[in-house]
């Protein structure tokens, strides 16, 4: 099974994530936890490109996508299909819908782009998406709390508006596979939302 969380900053993604990999590892299950931009090395360092604050140029919202879907192909390639090809479990922080929502809903950049990318470069998609819904500010709220923020957390709340209504309407277009968390809940409440999504799968 692949599974990929997503959600605007500070949802709870991380604490969930724990929580669902801890219960598929008492059933028996050989889970791959990985996350994205990242999974590899490779990736990894263009994760630190994207999140970093001190570049000397601004990055142009190209760019950024084009920086997404080169981790994401190595990503794919390196851990999410080998891992999927024996049978073993994949649990990702974000995946293809981040960058509907980041890039298309946030930026402004054109879903056809999207299409064309994830046409030519993204061979498997989740068999689940848990999106982790929470009132803007509440989330930046629990971001600021976290210490430092990246080049995304410091976006101003109007964009992660936008984000959030991308998420809602990926949701409300593909429900069969993106479940709905509400996330002001408490971290155990989420968890167990979570739970009864899976045994239904």
């Amino acid at each position: 099974m692949f599974i990929s969380f997503e959600g605007t900053e500070g949802v709870g993604k991380t604490t969930l994530i724990r929580k669902i990999h801890e219960h598929l590892v008492q059933q028996g299950q050989d889970v791959v936890l990985t996350r994205e931009p990242g999974g590899t090395p490779m990736a990894e360092q263009i994760r630190s490109l994207l999140l970093s604050v001190n570049h000397e140029e601004s990055m142009s919202n190209d760019t950024e996508l084009l920086l997404m879907y080169a981790a994401r192909a190595q990503h794919l390639q390196q851990v999410i299909v080998p891992a999927l090809a024996t049978g073993k479990t994949v649990m990702c922080d974000r995946f293809t819908d981040a960058s509907f929502a980041y890039q298309c809903a946030g930026r402004g950049l054109s879903k056809e782009k999207l299409q064309l990318l994830n046409a030519n470069f993204v061979s498997h998609m989740p068999d689940i998406t848990f999106w982790l819904d929470a009132p803007t500010e509440l989330g930046m709220s629990r971001a600021r709390a976290r210490g430092a923020l990246d080049r995304f957390e410091q976006e101003k709340a109007a964009f992660f508006e936008k984000v959030r209504s991308g998420y809602q309407e990926l949701w409300e277009r593909q429900g069969e596979r993106i479940k709905r968390l509400d996330a002001t809940q408490t971290p155990e409440q989420v968890f167990h939302q979570a739970l009864a999504c899976l045994q239904s799968v």
